[in-house]
């Protein structure tokens, strides 16, 4: 189950397991809220897609249909009528918006529910819903009870939800997110010359090229950057190459961030030798993260942050906040993966922005270190042997 597939890190890693399921195990079926996203075409030809159907019913029928909690127990209904169709033996819900329909009372279909959370809970729900808050994190923390299995993205956010819905900790399963190492290397080399950019023709001397790339929302902490530009800016070492800053996504927020940038930058999008461009969606994103001198992670809350993931096993430094399980990507201190940055601190990110800049050396070490990381904990092969073995029954504990 997924929202979407608009391209969002869930609907990645939802996209993956369609693809790398087993088809000696597992008939593949996939549940959309809503069928729509740039991700559809890399669902392979034997799933079978599925989502409720638009509303038909008379306006006044569809404004009353709105009131809390009928919609949800429509979609419910209709997952509920799917399952017994198709005979459906486990469902497995990516978001917690899933984990709501998948883990509503109303469903009778017995079935095996293996749920996952991507994002730590206590910062990422009211952040991210705003209204019924505490209805809807019982409404989870039942849920989250009744699955046969509870999956997170890192410890971090396992740590999380034990705390905010009252799991047992010792029950949530840690599986890191999975990257299709070669597909990524593929896919960027394949598309790198459809999406170049002036800047990545001809690098100009002394420039270095940074990517942040993300849905723009104010969450992901895109307005630290324009302000770590605007900071960095004012202490540039001499010697330090200058930045061009490139905003890749889109999202509500943009106007608000090309606000700041107009008024940090002025006419020529220019502070201090430093420039701020926004490019819109770029999809896929990867031709952009191989072809930039670094990538950019400004988020406020993270579970396992796939882009990161991707430009490691591109080959492209990273700055990053030290927000949720982002922190987990590197074994020590003597052995770091990012330039890090204190989460929500636009002083601290202006820091890390002239160290990357300053430590050519830094960069390249830091290079080979992710590398061997992503290579070594984040292979798809055995992410999906992992979530493959949770998906299916003990023969000694039937589906309940």
């Amino acid at each position: 189950m997924a929202s979407s597939m608009r391209g969002g890190g869930s609907e990645h890693q939802v996209a993956l397991l369609a693809e790398h399921l087993p088809r000696n195990q597992f008939v593949v079926h996939l549940y959309l809220t809503h069928p729509v996203g740039e991700l559809l075409d890399r669902i392979p030809a034997d799933v079978k897609i599925y989502s409720p159907p638009p509303e038909s019913r008379p306006l006044i029928t569809r404004v009353l249909n709105r009131w809390p909690g009928r919609v949800l127990r429509n979609h419910a209904r209709f997952l509920d009528e799917l399952v017994q169709r198709e005979n459906i033996d486990v469902v497995y819900d990516r978001t917690f918006h899933n984990t709501l329909i998948a883990g509503h009372p109303s469903i009778r279909s017995q079935f095996r529910r293996v749920s996952t959370i991507v994002s730590p809970p206590d910062v990422a729900l009211p952040m991210v819903e705003r209204k019924f808050v505490e209805l809807k994190r019982r409404r989870l923390a039942n849920a989250y009870q009744r699955s046969n299995t509870v999956i997170a993205v890192s410890a971090a956010v396992a740590d999380s939800a034990a705390s905010y819905y009252h799991l047992n900790r010792q029950q949530i399963q840690v599986v890191f997110n999975p990257v299709d190492i070669a597909a990524i290397r593929a896919q960027a080399q394949q598309s790198r010359a459809k999406q170049q950019h002036p800047e990545q023709t001809a690098a100009a001397p002394n420039r270095l090229r940074l990517v942040c790339v993300g849905r723009m929302t104010p969450e992901k902490g895109q307005t630290d950057l324009i302000a770590a530009i605007g900071l960095a800016a004012n202490d540039w070492p001499d010697d330090a190459p200058k930045l061009t800053i490139q905003f890749i996504g889109d999202g509500p927020d943009r106007a608000n961030l090309e606000s700041a940038a107009a008024a940090l930058t002025g006419s020529d999008n220019t502070i201090g030798g430093h420039h701020i461009e926004f490019a819109g969606v770029v999809s896929p994103a990867t031709p952009s993260i191989a072809e930039a001198d670094g990538l950019v992670l400004t988020s406020h809350f993270e579970g396992m942050p796939n882009v990161v993931l991707e430009a490691f096993a591109l080959n492209t430094p990273v700055v990053a906040t030290q927000a949720g399980g982002t922190v987990e990507l590197q074994a020590d201190a003597d052995h770091p993966t990012c330039f890090w940055a204190a989460t929500n601190n636009p002083s601290s990110l202006a820091d890390a922005l002239r160290r990357f800049a300053s430590d050519e050396s830094g960069r390249s070490a830091r290079i080979t270190t992710a590398q061997a990381w992503v290579t070594e904990r984040h292979g798809i092969d055995a992410a999906v042997q992992q979530i493959a073995v949770l998906l299916t029954p003990s023969p000694h504990k039937p589906i309940p």
